[in-house]
């Protein structure tokens, strides 16, 4: 409805019986439109001149790193996946923490080995490869004191363990004695 007291400012155009006029926009659309340039000037300032944020390429970076993390989670173990596991540094470091937490009390602090075996030699109980440590570590060897991680840590950090044990492998840190078969034979 239009105020009668308000005169409609006629175009004189006039289109299939139509009347143009030439009315002011209104203003919930006009304040809309003045938000939107300032939210660009900002967005322009904070992400190319001052390089503030993240920025789209680190930020596409590191959703591809996480994208990889749960695609290599929902596929079957393969010495090959853990092994290229154990060369991400992010995944390491977690396995170091988890480690640490859960496994130096037996292992030692270093893998070197105190009640539970020595992880940094060449001999082995259960198989060298990533897959007989990743089955070891997630189903444990409950006769021997090795408990099962994987209902309490979960598939990912179980692997995060793990690739982290396929670091310290071939250390050769001084501690227990060697256990097993030599790796490799």
């Amino acid at each position: 409805m239009s105020d009668p007291n308000k005169q409609d400012l006629d175009t004189g155009h006039d289109y299939d019986g139509i009347r143009e006029y030439d009315n002011p926009l209104p203003n919930w659309w006009l304040a809309i439109f003045f938000l939107t340039v300032v939210f660009s000037y900002g967005y322009w300032m904070h992400y190319h001149v001052a390089k503030t944020g993240p920025g789209l390429v680190a930020e596409y970076d590191a959703e591809q790193a996480e994208a990889a993390r749960k695609a290599a989670a929902t596929k079957p173990m393969t010495d090959d996946l853990l092994v290229a596991l154990a060369k991400d540094p992010v995944t390491t470091a977690a396995g170091e923490k988890l480690f640490q937490t859960h496994c130096a009390s037996c292992h030692g602090e270093k893998a070197e080995g105190k009640i539970g075996p020595n992880l940094t030699d060449e001999y082995w109980l259960h198989g060298s490869k990533a897959t007989d440590v990743f089955k070891s570590v997630s189903g444990g060897w409950i006769e021997k004191g090795m408990p099962a991680w994987q209902p309490t840590l979960g598939a990912e950090r179980v692997r995060s363990l793990v690739a982290f044990v396929v670091t310290r492998k071939g250390l050769n840190l001084p501690g227990k004695e060697p256990q097993g078969d030599r790796a490799g034979k």
